[in-house]
């Protein structure tokens, strides 16, 4: 008696093949890394750019304070009462965000290659 049929191997092959296809596809997203920065933005006017690679704190004003480590960000103080960006997940390469709204701050990732007009669209519909 078979248990696996011809359709039922290529079925799993298929089902396999997707998540491994969407793994690579990241893999391979990721490998702009150096093109990666964070932006702060600051009562809606850019406070700052830096690179991901280079290590640093950041004193944002006399209010919160930002950790540039190992490719990754992280709010680590803020004088707000709700502290929900100081418990916000660490936001990287791939993108993200960490918004402190007591404070209107704005932490994010944008691609260095990106269009550099504030003026220019972010998207374009028809």
């Amino acid at each position: 008696m078979r248990l696996l049929k011809k359709t039922d191997i290529l079925l799993i092959a298929i089902l396999a093949a997707i998540p491994l296809g969407m793994l690579a596809f990241n893999a391979i997203s990721a490998m702009n890394y150096d093109e990666t920065r964070l932006v702060i933005l600051k009562d809606g006017e850019i406070y700052g750019t830096y690179p991901l690679t280079d290590d640093r704190i950041i004193e944002i004003g006399d209010t919160n304070i930002c950790e540039i480590s190992g490719g990754e960000v992280k709010m680590t103080f803020a004088d707000c009462p709700d502290q929900v960006c100081v418990h916000s997940a660490r936001i990287n390469s791939y993108g993200g965000s960490i918004v402190c709204l007591p404070n209107k701050i704005i932490l994010s990732i944008e691609n260095a290659e990106e269009d550099e007009d504030p003026n220019a669209p972010d998207a374009i519909a028809r």
